[in-house]
């Protein structure tokens, strides 16, 4: 018993010290490649009526237009810059929603969904939320928030086998993420919660809905500097 105690301590340390290394290396490197990426890739190989597509092309944040950081804030985080990764105020209100029947909905931060898809795998049980919440920790702590924005506007999934900004505006409005504007912006924003179904090039009446929504969030917010 002993020995098998040692071991698994062992283990778990090793593990712990393994998970800050990888937070604070891809603090600084460039992020090529997450779970979710090589899920969609083994579900297009593996589907016979999808053509298989992978565009992904990393950009720094200096690289991508301001109107699409202040637009997936208004839509994904309003409160992202304040927070330590965590919105309590919307996990209660989720929560409080999800006990009385209503639409299931989470609280999900920026942090939250960029610990998720760098460091994790799609789903909802307690172990994955449970890790999610520990990279976010890790995230808030060695990352700035201008970073933890990179990481996300690069790597988060925009179409079929479409992933981070700049791909998604080149294959959207034929355009670098630079030059976007804010209607296009507002309309990558508004596809995030279900990009798999809707796309920004053609906006559907929910979609424009959303931009809208979007857009007002955007003139409310202000500037929304990340430094």
């Amino acid at each position: 018993m002993r020995k098998t105690f040692v071991w698994a301590a062992r283990i778990f340390l090793g593990l712990f010290l393994l998970s800050i290394l990888a937070v604070v290396v891809l603090g600084r490197l460039p992020v090529l490649f997450t779970p979710l990426m090589g899920i969609r890739a083994m579900e297009q190989v593996l589907d016979e009526d999808r053509d298989f597509r992978f565009q992904k092309d990393w950009v720094r944040i200096e690289a991508i237009s301001p109107h699409l950081y202040r637009a997936v804030i208004a839509a994904e985080d309003q409160k992202f810059l304040d927070h330590g990764g965590f919105d309590w105020d919307a996990i209660e209100r989720a929560l409080e929603e999800n006990k009385e029947g209503k639409r299931i909905r989470g609280g999900s931060t920026i942090s939250n969904q960029t610990a998720k898809n760098v460091f994790l795998w799609p789903g909802r049980n307690l172990l994955r939320k449970g890790m999610e919440a520990y990279f976010t920790f890790l995230m808030e702590f060695f990352w700035s928030k201008e970073r933890i924005m990179e990481v996300y506007l690069n790597v988060i999934e925009m179409g079929d086998g479409i992933y981070g900004a700049e791909a998604a505006s080149q294959f959207y409005f034929g355009k670098a993420a630079a030059d976007l504007i804010r209607q296009e912006a507002a309309l990558i924003a508004a596809v995030l919660p279900n990009p798999l179904r809707w796309r920004p090039d053609q906006p559907t009446p929910y979609l424009r809905q959303r931009q809208a929504w979007i857009l007002r969030n955007m003139r409310n917010l202000g500037e929304l500097p990340l430094e």
